[in-house]
């Protein structure tokens, strides 16, 4: 086991005119699940094969325990990878997929059985080690996938959206085993997905990027109470963060004419006369009274809740100021939700409003 450090890392593909990873600097800690999620294209993959030493690193420096390996082959950094499309050898079998790795080292025969035989009876692999790959279900090509990396006991696993070839059932599944797995054996994991849900109930901590920058980087919880930017404030989050451009008022901020208490030493970070606030779904109340009004277009009924979808339908003053009327959702408790077409008025308590600044799209709260 080790720590892992990414010093100012950088990576510029030939040819292109921006870095898609830039000057990143991210510490996990030994023994830490570490994931990096984010959009397609956003660098968490670069990221993670800069680790692996599959990407050049132009400038900075990754460095694993107390060795600088930037300049290292992936064979001489003790890593072990678990790639998106298992990578199994058709023609072997489970047990000499699993010991494959071994075998390239010199390990001796007895100790490379053990070993997988280890691994096999953690992951319930043992009825499974005579078996080709063609003979498993994609679950179980992947926990084959996941002993073949356990076996060589490395300092680091490496996991690059090892479950996006999984359907959604085997998927929760699987990620629970991975966690569960992974706080077991106690080994260093850097965890690559673009999946929020599977970041936020996977890492110990969970570091975000957009276009090859890191944008926050802390527990699951903290980026969702209290996300640094609009990116992770839309991003972490499902349904994602309602996000609404409110002009400042005396009080607060104004939402479809309706004042929505903010302090006034908050208010007066902004760089404009608006904000963006954020408000959860899970924030809204239904009100019999005033609110912010919304206009209902689609309502999904789950049993213990339903999601309302709909738009503000603002007044003049405050439609110029944000633009056309946003889209919106509101997870509400009740058993008989407003129907179609009805405008109704959400309550939102003060104490979960977050509040950004329009311009710079920093926290300001």
């Amino acid at each position: 086991m080790a720590t892992v450090s990414f010093r100012e890392a950088v990576r510029t593909y030939p040819g292109s005119d921006h870095p898609a990873v830039n000057h990143l600097n991210l510490e996990i800690g030994d023994g830490e699940f570490m994931v990096l999620v984010g959009p397609s294209g956003c660098g968490k993959s670069t990221s993670l094969r800069m680790l692996a030493g599959l990407e050049e690193v132009n400038s900075g420096a990754v460095w694993i325990g107390d060795r600088d390996v930037t300049d290292l082959p992936p064979k001489d950094r003790d890593i072990a990878m678990v790639f998106q499309n298992y990578a199994l050898y058709p023609h072997m079998t489970v047990a000499d997929n699993m010991g494959f790795a071994l075998k390239m080292q010199g390990v001796a025969k007895d100790e490379r059985d053990k070993r997988v035989q280890d691994a096999a009876n953690l992951l319930g692999l043992t009825d499974l080690l005579a078996r080709k790959p063609k003979n498993l279900s994609g679950g179980q090509r992947q926990r084959v996938a996941m002993g073949r990396a356990i076996v060589r006991n490395p300092q680091v696993f490496l996991m690059d959206e090892p479950l996006s070839n999984l359907d959604a059932k085997l998927r929760v599944q699987t990620r629970t085993q991975i966690a569960a797995l992974q706080t077991r054996l106690g080994v260093t994991t850097v965890y690559v997905t673009h999946d929020q849900v599977e970041a936020m109930t996977m890492g110990d901590r969970v570091a975000v990027m957009k276009e090859g920058v890191l944008q926050q980087v802390d527990s699951p919880l903290v980026l969702y109470d209290r996300p640094a930017n609009l990116f992770v404030a839309g991003f972490i989050g499902s349904p994602a963060m309602n996000l609404i451009k409110a002009g400042i008022v005396d009080g607060g901020v104004s939402v479809t004419g309706h004042v929505v208490p903010i302090p006034r030493e908050v208010l007066d970070k902004a760089t404009g006369n608006t904000v963006t606030i954020g408000i959860r779904p899970e924030s809204f109340e239904l009100s019999e009274g005033q609110g912010i009004d919304m206009q209902i277009s689609v309502v999904e009924e789950t049993g213990a809740d339903s999601y309302l979808y709909g738009t503000l339908t603002e007044d003049a003053e405050d439609a110029a100021l944000a633009g056309a009327a946003p889209e919106i959702v509101a997870r509400v408790t009740t058993r008989r939700p407003p129907a179609r077409g009805e405008v109704v008025q959400l309550h939102v308590d003060p104490e979960t409003v977050h509040v950004f600044d329009s311009e710079t799209g920093n926290r300001i709260s």
